[in-house]
């Protein structure tokens, strides 16, 4: 099996689940992984990132499962493999006598595996690990052999809890949806152009005079007040009287 037609065999927790974890504990692998299968659609990676990550892991389980993600694929896999789940690789590396670093990477694996031996070690992982898990990580050990290992084939095939199910290929992609750009905001109306004032019909018009103004009447000329005389000191009588006009 290829990596994308493990991805398309397994289920689709499992999918998503492979990608929780890269996003919780290899958020660079995460988004590596994001940014590739971004281009093999021709989108930019911001078109995903914007998306609730629910909605994100939901898209690249469903990309990862096409042909052409087959590079990409194979690497998400061995990687959570080997961060996720390395108690499984030491076991089956240990059971089978191969030398590796403590981490589940092995420099040297053998051109054959022992039959009783692999038998023997399988059955053990099956026991103390996850049996999905198990299926998954013997189908990916696979693909470090361009061939497979003949006798790791054979076992696949006579033990049912380490066959998937028959997968059912993804169909080629529609274009992904991509939200148009906002329009532009309208560009301000110009302003009316000012409205010239009216020209005279003719010269006449023109020369009239302006109508003179009303003449205001004319003011009554003021009576003259009769002067008062002011008693003095000298005026025994202190009295004011008006003289006659």
């Amino acid at each position: 099996m290829k990596a994308y037609e493990i991805f398309q065999a397994m289920s689709g927790e499992h999918a998503a689940s492979i990608f929780q974890y890269l996003r919780d504990e290899q958020r660079e692998v995460y988004a590596a992984s994001l940014g590739t299968l971004a281009g093999n659609r021709k989108l930019r990676p911001v078109f995903i990132q914007r998306k609730p990550v629910p909605a994100q892991i939901e898209w690249l389980v469903k990309n990862v499962k096409l042909r052409g993600s087959e590079t990409i694929a194979e690497q998400i896999m061995q990687l959570w493999l080997m961060k996720a789940q390395k108690p499984l690789l030491v076991d089956f590396l240990d059971g089978m006598g191969i030398s590796h670093d403590g981490e589940g990477a092995a420099d040297d694996i053998p051109d054959s595996l022992d039959k009783k031996k692999l038998g023997k070690t399988v059955t053990k992982l099956l026991a103390d690990h996850d049996p999905a898990v198990v299926r998954i990580y013997l189908q990916t050990f696979q693909l470090q052999n361009p061939e497979g290992w003949p006798e790791l084939t054979e076992l696949i095939e006579a033990t049912p809890a380490l066959r998937f199910p028959e997968a059912t290929p993804e169909p080629d992609p529609a274009p992904e949806a991509v939200a148009p750009a906002p329009a532009p905001a309208p560009a301000p109306a110009a302003p009316e152009p000012a409205v010239p004032a009216a020209e005279p019909d003719s010269e006449e018009a023109e020369a009239a005079p302006a109508p003179a103004a009303e003449a205001a009447p004319e003011a009554e000329p003021a009576k003259p007040k009769a002067k008062k005389r002011v008693a003095t000191e000298s005026d025994p009588a202190k009295v004011t009287a008006d003289e006659e006009d």
